[in-house]
């Protein structure tokens, strides 16, 4: 039977769950809700799907990290890992309160930190190689974009960048037996490839999330050995699903439509590597930030298009390129096709070699961030998991 105890454990990890699932699917599909290209119903079922994906297959490596690494198993009794889920689930709350997508995994880890420091129990070798890695991540997302920046996003823009058209991109032709979906009116292959290309690339997102953000929910009960393993990812799926259907519409909306202009193709760019990093973090079953990551991919990215108006002999010489705070929106209309004609089926222009751009062929009529809701997120992204730490050490420091 059921004892009120463990009850009362689920529903805390059930509430864990619903936050990460608010917290995480604004980053995951707010690019693409933000485009038109996907509703925010659409983007919580997906959410759900991929997370819980993601957990099953690579997130087992979290779990097992979160649940006995940093502290040794057997502090996580029930009520402990009650305790350790509550200050999660406050300080996830507290976040999508604010419409803020914040670090689940940081704020874990940190509830967890707080635990092994209050009864000096923290294993101090794992928590450095957490941190390092902290700190390689997002210098090597920033590294990737940059090169990918100055090197390929004129090329990868070709590819991705759409012209969203009015109406629907897709529709049921109910003219058969069985119904068929074909383009809806006015919709070109290019900008249903380009839509389709967005969407996965969010579900690939949400695969990593979940690769990274299920052990959130459940480790400490796992680590107490009062859940199992493959129960406690179906419940943290089910709990993070609830969370994308309801209360992830904030998040979706500042980060799709309040943050940033991220153009398209930028987005994609920066998704493709930002998830692939976390994916092998998880892998190694290392939590990593993805809101960290992906800000440093963002502004490596925007780093590497703006020194296309340098040559390296020129860097070399000690000419350093200006980075203008438009310089992903450079190149958003794609000049030319892949058969040398533009996309809308006239003569393009290929675009300059490296060195022969100006500064101001790189917009400046748009910035990358609004200054105003950017400060907000940092700053919150950085006091959530201390409201977690500093929670859990004072109550656990009494308690233990």
């Amino acid at each position: 039977m059921l004892s009120l105890l463990l009850a009362v454990g689920l529903l805390v990890a059930a509430f864990v769950g619903y936050n990460v699932g608010g917290a995480t699917t604004g980053v995951a599909f707010g690019p693409a809700v933000g485009a038109g290209v996907l509703s925010k119903l659409s983007a919580g079922v997906l959410m759900a799907l991929c997370f819980f994906a993601g957990g099953w297959t690579v997130g087992r490596n979290v779990v097992n990290t979160l649940g006995g690494r940093i502290v040794p198993a057997e502090l996580f009794t029930l009520e402990v890992s009650i305790g350790v889920l509550f200050f999660i689930g406050i300080a996830l709350l507290v976040s999508n309160l604010f419409g803020v997508p914040a670090s689940t995994s940081m704020t874990a880890v940190g509830a967890i930190a707080g635990l092994g420091l209050a009864t000096g129990r923290l294993d101090w070798g794992v928590m450095g190689q957490i941190v390092s890695l902290w700190l390689v991540a997002p210098l090597v997302a920033f590294w990737v974009s940059g090169v990918v920046g100055r090197y390929l996003y004129p090329r990868i823009n070709r590819w991705v960048a759409i012209d969203r058209s009015d109406g629907g991109l897709f529709v049921l032709d109910r003219s058969g037996v069985v119904p068929r979906p074909r383009l809806g009116p006015g919709t070109t292959p290019r900008e249903a490839g380009g839509a389709l290309t967005v969407i996965a690339i969010g579900c690939f997102m949400a695969f990593s999330s979940g690769a990274s953000n299920t052990a959130n929910a459940v480790a400490p009960l796992v680590g107490a050995d009062a859940l199992g393993m493959e129960p406690a990812i179906l419940l943290a799926g089910a709990a993070t699903g609830l969370g994308a259907l309801t209360i992830a519409r904030r998040t979706l909306e500042t980060v799709g439509n309040d943050l940033t202009d991220l153009p398209i193709t930028a987005a994609v760019i920066v998704a493709v590597i930002s998830a692939t990093i976390i994916t092998i973090l998880s892998a190694l079953g290392i939590p990593a930030s993805f809101v960290v990551v992906a800000t440093m991919s963002i502004v490596g990215l925007g780093w590497g298009r703006a020194t296309r108006t340098a040559r390296l002999s020129g860097t070399v010489r000690g000419e350093r390129p200006g980075m203008t705070p438009g310089a992903l929106d450079a190149d958003e209309t794609p000049r030319i096709g892949s058969d040398g004609s533009g996309v809308d089926g006239s003569p393009g222009e290929p675009s300059p070699p490296i060195g022969d751009e100006e500064p101001e062929e790189l917009p400046t009529s748009s910035d990358l961030f609004e200054p105003g809701r950017t400060a907000r997120v940092i700053l919150m992204q950085n006091f959530v998991p201390m409201i977690a730490t500093v929670g859990a050490y004072l109550v656990f420091s009494v308690a233990l």
